[in-house]
């Protein structure tokens, strides 16, 4: 009984206000959606997705992890400039990487 109590209470947390998109990416990297159930709304408008983005959001769930060597300072720099972003450097990096191909795709 006691659990269904605590479990009762998580799925009633009231969603915060975020200030930006990086502050929302940032804080469901460590919060799970099921806890916060009572404060999402049903959606009722249907939409249709291109098919590019369904791949890229296909391949997006799919990650593999990999190693990559970079200088101190670089890594220095990246953390900066994710601070003053408000998000991790590790998806700085990330989305960097990701421009970078798209842009290469682009021109290719």
């Amino acid at each position: 009984m006691e659990i269904f109590q605590e479990k009762g209470w998580l799925m009633n947390k009231k969603l915060p206000r975020f200030k930006s998109r990086e502050e929302e990416a940032k804080f469901w990297e460590t919060h799970s959606s099921s806890d916060y159930l009572e404060g999402l709304e049903d959606v009722t408008h249907l939409f249709t997705v291109a098919p590019e983005l369904v791949h890229k959001i296909q391949q997006g769930a799919k990650k593999k992890l990999i190693s990559l060597r970079l200088a101190s300072w670089e890594i220095d720099r990246a953390k900066a400039i994710a601070k003053r972003r408000h998000m991790p450097y590790q998806v700085l990096l990330r989305s960097w990487i990701d421009e970078g191909l798209s842009r290469e795709a682009r021109s290719a």
